[in-house]
């Protein structure tokens, strides 16, 4: 495989995930929001608990953006998935706080319903 052949299914995986992990986000803060759940709901915290640890894990960096770098990306505001960088530039800014009010909504509605 050349590097722009892995690059752009680095970048094609990279977008994948980011747009799953982005609509993951927005069901937990939805569950909060409503205090309607189900199989998915837990679904997408499971996605959330792992996305959280694997980055966790490599440094609070994401290990596609290595792997994109290594097969020709760039340093810098690094291109590792379709999406323009102004969209994914600030994704840890706005997606951090709004999965920690996500998980606090669901706590209390937790306490509060008495979900099991």
């Amino acid at each position: 495989m050349s590097d722009a052949q892995g690059l752009m299914l680095v970048r094609a995986v990279h977008t994948v995930i980011y747009l799953v992990m982005a609509s993951a986000s927005l069901v937990v803060l939805f569950g909060g929001i409503t205090g309607q759940h189900g199989p998915w709901l837990w679904g997408a915290a499971i996605l959330i608990g792992v996305e959280s640890l694997v980055f966790a894990a490599w440094g609070f960096k994401c290990p596609l953006t290595a792997v994109a770098v290594k097969y020709g990306a760039g340093e810098g505001p690094i291109f590792d998935t379709f999406l323009p960088e102004k969209v994914t530039r600030h994704t840890f800014h706005v997606f951090g706080p709004l999965v920690v009010l996500a998980f606090l909504l669901l706590a209390a509605r937790g306490l509060w319903l008495g979900w099991s």
